[in-house]
């Protein structure tokens, strides 16, 4: 299956994370939607204050979001008025809190403006043809069974559908497995998915084919019945083309971090810091 490797999946979400920190601003960004004492709150700044807060409304309904960012960034103009009254924003925990917000920010924008908005359909498209073609053959089966506690109650299953009784009826009657008030039905499944006696029995029959012998697991004894085999298909390129562009993002972002790293001089004063922070790096080449 195409799927962003496992060891990107933690990198990925922190770097979407900083990217969907710059809204896609609407083309009507400075229209003043309220003011506060005169001092106005923009389109911009409802739809900046939408993405950063947005996981607070999660449990409010849509066609209220605006409103409840609009009530939060009426507190947060009130607030920081009297922050400034009271000379706050002058105080240099507070300046060093805006330094590290704007790198951040400048982070984000980087990472939206420079790399996200770089990769392109085609770029997407070339990495899904490149996986597709990469993908090793495999096949699935689509089958049913009958679990049963002994060989010889299978056995006797096997002699009844031998004699003509329906596969799936029996199944609804006999089978202790809980596949059995659904006729045993168990869709298709791949190589892997089952334990290796089960699996091993269902890939070595021909669709409609039913086993001779019972099949024996830690489960009990099967019979089976393969109702079809086929390759497995990759997936459609729109269910998979955000995730295969995001994994495009991730591996733009990682090459100019390490450029930039490279050419960059870095001091850790603190050596068990040091230490431990080259131990973490080394662990991420390895990967």
């Amino acid at each position: 299956m195409i799927s962003l490797r496992p060891a990107r999946i933690l990198l990925a979400g922190i770097v979407l994370a900083a990217s969907a920190a710059v809204p896609g601003f609407a083309q009507d960004k400075n229209e003043t939607v309220a003011t506060v004492n005169g001092s106005p709150i923009t389109r911009q700044q409802l739809e900046m204050a939408m993405g950063e807060l947005g996981p607070q409304f999660s449990r409010i309904p849509e066609d209220k979001r605006d409103a409840a960012a609009l009530a939060a960034l009426i507190e947060i103009k009130l607030m920081s008025g009297k922050a400034r009254t009271a000379g706050l924003d002058q105080d240099e925990e507070f300046q060093r809190s805006i330094a590290f917000m704007t790198e951040r920010a400048l982070h984000g924008f980087y990472m939206q403006k420079q790399l996200a908005d770089g990769i392109s359909d085609d770029d997407v498209q070339a990495l899904y043809d490149e996986r597709v073609a990469d993908m090793p053959k495999q096949q699935e089966v689509k089958a049913r069974h009958i679990l049963v506690k002994t060989k010889e109650d299978a056995e006797a299953v096997i002699a009844e559908l031998e004699g003509g009784a329906d596969f799936e009826t029996v199944a609804k009657e006999k089978s202790t497995g809980p596949s059995g008030p659904s006729g045993g039905d168990l869709g298709y499944f791949r190589a892997g998915q089952m334990v290796p006696e089960f699996e091993k029995a269902a890939f070595d029959l021909d669709a409609g084919a039913i086993t001779k012998e019972p099949v024996q697991t830690q489960f009990g004894f099967h019979v089976i019945k393969v109702e079809d085999k086929r390759d497995v298909q990759p997936p459609a390129f729109d269910q998979i083309k955000d995730q295969l562009r995001n994994e495009l993002l991730v591996k733009r972002y990682t090459e100019t971090v390490k450029t930039e790293r490279d050419e960059a001089s870095v001091e850790v004063s603190d050596p068990e810091l040091k230490k431990e922070l080259d131990a973490l790096e080394a662990t991420k080449a390895a990967e």
